[in-house]
């Protein structure tokens, strides 16, 4: 089997990992000018920040990426150079573009460089890193069972969301929204989401163990 030639996958990371850093910084800077137009303190919207599952999202994919180029030693670059860490990364990234693009796009209308980093968020990187797994994952190592610690990190999201949700007075995604839809109808969008991960990921699974397995 040819071997993939190492620097493609390098440049391929750096080129990623440059364009999740760039929007996430873009983002945070955005979302700082709104404290005057929300009334919400700056701890608040920092909070709120990082209370959304695509910035948390994108935020492991830039560090997933980083560790490993960077230190690749250290225990953060041993943990994110994981085929499972990544692999798991890729059904969130993923997700992210999936129901943004199919649910909550145009709910909001951004405009310059609130556009361009929204577009970076919830369709550049969820592809970029998604075309990436696809390529460079070697095949055949992902076992069925892997599911069920992928699934932990949306489901602790979820849960977070909604308890934080009615103490802050603030939803990430109006899908979540029990103050509005009441717990039953959100209960069952949070079992929805996360069936989305759930197909998701075994789909992933199933196309790892039946891809053909690369030296990378």
């Amino acid at each position: 089997m040819k071997q993939k030639p190492v620097f493609k996958k390098d440049i391929s990371r750096i080129i990623i990992a440059i364009t999740a850093w760039i929007a996430l910084t873009q983002q945070f800077y955005l979302i700082l000018q709104t404290t005057t137009e929300t009334g919400f303190s700056t701890l608040k919207t920092v909070t709120n920040f990082f209370s959304y599952f695509t910035i948390l999202t994108n935020l492991l994919v830039a560090l997933c990426l980083t560790y490993p180029l960077v230190v690749p030693s250290s225990i953060p670059g041993r943990f994110f150079s994981s085929i499972k860490v990544q692999s798991a990364i890729a059904v969130y990234i993923f997700i992210v573009g999936l129901v943004y693009n199919l649910i909550l796009r145009g709910l909001i209308s951004p405009r310059g460089m609130a556009w361009v980093a929204d577009n970076l968020l919830h369709v550049a990187v969820p592809v970029l890193f998604t075309s990436y797994w696809l390529i460079f994952t070697p095949g055949r190592v992902l076992q069925w069972k892997n599911i069920l610690s992928w699934l932990i990190f949306p489901s602790i999201f979820l849960i977070y969301s909604l308890i934080r949700g009615p103490v802050a007075d603030w939803y990430p995604y109006p899908f979540l929204h029990a103050g509005k839809l009441g717990y039953e109808k959100v209960t069952m969008n949070a079992l929805l989401v996360l069936g989305a991960f759930l197909i998701t990921g075994l789909a992933m699974i199933a196309y790892n163990r039946n891809k053909k397995a690369l030296d990378s």
